[in-house]
């Protein structure tokens, strides 16, 4: 072994080299490329970048179906779209396009890595304001075939964008999912819960992370075609969901902005708030568990790119559960931020957590009592006493978010029960509903759908009054031993009320001649 003084004269601060040589990947990386851990929330969400980067302003998640097997999921938006050369680029493994100053992008991998941790098939189909559709298919087996990428046929490219020229009139594109894993493991019966909770799933992830885009009006749905029939059979606008959404903070004087003057990054602002103890809103207790929610928020070109937790500042506790700080990276992190490939985390080095401890706000309140005010708020909170609302089933399929979303802020949940559905199916003209108790749904008489509509086709979660207001009436009567002579009595009474107010409705109509 060397002895010290050896090593010493011998150290040099850089290595030197002698030659080089090219080292191209080996076609194995396909694997690695296919097991980047992506959930499949946040794998659409990269895709959902992507057509924001493209400048869309409108973006439809469609998950596809064969009456009781799901096939396919697309992502389409209406952004500037590519040209074939585009395609080529966006479809190259390793690849890292030059992304602008404001781009959600960074590493030129998340189409490729997104989509193939999910699906083995990826199809991009894109127009351009002055290119015809042209498409590209990327596989798990063509990369392994020497990164072989696969170009679609222009007639089928042509087809596929005339199927969504609602969407895409002049311009844009779509990513799509053949082979998808997940859908492949859906038992026979099951796809309807399948769909429902993913669904869920994706709208609160969706709306979580991209909510300041949705609040400054950013289109994006989720819906569900059946390719049997060619109809809608779900179809859900995604709403923000703020992490700081409350309408009274849980302490007078927040939120606060303080300053944590971060070695090599400069001042980092800490926008710090305190939420009200025990809020049912969606932004507080929707977005997951409560514990892991507290902490901090970093965005990136206001996307989020870490909901909750404290970076090694201190440990998550319950009774810090109030306490959210939202933090813009800088533009220039020098090395102190680094962002996972997922966007879903942000690393720091020991220079953050240092500054943060040290920050203050203008009137130089230190970072520390933020905490404290947090923990008293929380502590308060939970020795106030509040009423007792009853549990209720919740609201699926066939209601509007905006119903779901408010059922879930005012009403405890029943946990282990399937979430009802309401739906318009064919009934006997004597009947204004009926009840499917063993499967959880509400059945409208679809005879009746267009009193309702004012003539119009209603999309499935139309008339959400009236749904919700039978949903109020009927939720009780499910997740039963036994079903009472009373409560059958009940069902049979409002529906001969219902069916005479659905008759005064027609009679109005036919008077006003409208």
């Amino acid at each position: 072994m060397s002895s010290p003084a050896s090593l010493r004269d011998n150290w040099q601060y850089d290595v030197p080299t002698s030659g080089s040589t090219h080292l191209p990947p080996d076609a194995g990386y396909a694997k690695a490329l296919t097991n980047q851990g992506y959930s499949f929330e946040a794998a659409v969400a990269d895709l959902v970048d992507n057509s924001i980067d493209a400048g869309a302003d409108s973006v439809v998640v469609h998950f596809l179906r064969d009456t009781d097997r799901i096939v396919s999921l697309l992502v389409l938006d209406n952004g500037r779209g590519m040209d074939a050369a585009g395609l080529d680029h966006a479809m190259t493994v390793g690849r890292r396009r030059e992304y602008t100053g404001q781009a959600l992008g960074m590493y030129g991998t998340g189409l490729k890595a997104a989509s193939l941790s999910h699906a083995r098939s990826l199809t991009v189909i894109s127009r351009t304001k002055r290119s015809s559709p042209a498409g590209r298919k990327l596989t798990a087996e063509g990369i392994e075939d020497g990164f072989r990428c696969d170009t679609v046929d222009p007639h089928f490219a042509q087809q596929q964008i005339d199927v969504y020229d609602g969407l895409i009139e002049w311009q844009g594109t779509i990513v799509r999912w053949d082979k998808v894993r997940a859908f492949e493991t859906v038992a026979a019966g099951q796809s309807e819960q399948f769909l429902s909770k993913a669904i869920s799933q994706l709208e609160t992830h969706l709306g979580l992370y991209l909510h300041r885009f949705l609040a400054r009006g950013l289109k994006l749905d989720i819906a569900v075609w059946d390719v049997s029939t060619g109809e809608e059979t779900d179809h859900i606008a995604v709403d923000p969901l703020d992490p700081f959404g409350y309408k009274v903070p849980g302490r007078s004087g927040y939120p606060k902005k303080f300053l944590a003057p971060v070695e090599r990054a400069g001042e980092v602002a800490l926008e710090a708030h305190i939420w009200p103890a025990k809020s049912n809103l969606a932004g507080f207790r929707q977005i997951g568990p409560l514990q892991e929610r507290q902490g901090f928020y970093f965005y990136r070109n206001d996307r989020l790119v870490q909901a909750g937790g404290w970076n090694n500042l201190r440990v998550s506790e319950g009774h810090m559960v109030l306490a959210r700080i939202a933090v813009d990276l800088p533009d220039d992190g020098a090395g102190v931020f680094s962002l996972t490939v997922k966007k879903d985390g942000v690393e720091v080095t020991p220079a953050f957590t240092i500054g943060v401890e040290q920050a203050t706000d203008a009137d130089g309140t230190s970072f520390r009592t933020f905490l404290d005010e947090a923990e008293a708020a929380y502590r308060e909170g939970a020795s106030r006493s509040v009423i007792e609302r009853p549990s209720v089933i919740e609201p699926g399929k066939g209601f509007d978010p905006k119903v779901k979303r408010a059922v879930r802020e005012e009403l405890p949940l029943k946990a282990g029960e399937e979430p009802i559905r309401i739906e318009w199916v064919s009934l006997p003209e004597d009947r204004f509903f009926e009840l499917d108790r063993d499967s959880y749904g509400i059945l409208l008489n679809k005879d009746f759908r267009d009193d309702f509509n004012d003539g119009r086709r209603g999309g499935a979660n139309d008339a959400p009054v009236s749904k919700t207001l039978l949903y109020l009436l009927l939720q009780d009567c499910f997740g039963l031993g036994r079903w009472e002579k009373k409560r059958a009595d009940r069902i049979d009474y409002w529906n001969s009320i219902l069916l005479a107010s659905v008759q005064a409705q027609r009679d109005r109509r036919n008077r006003t001649g409208s």
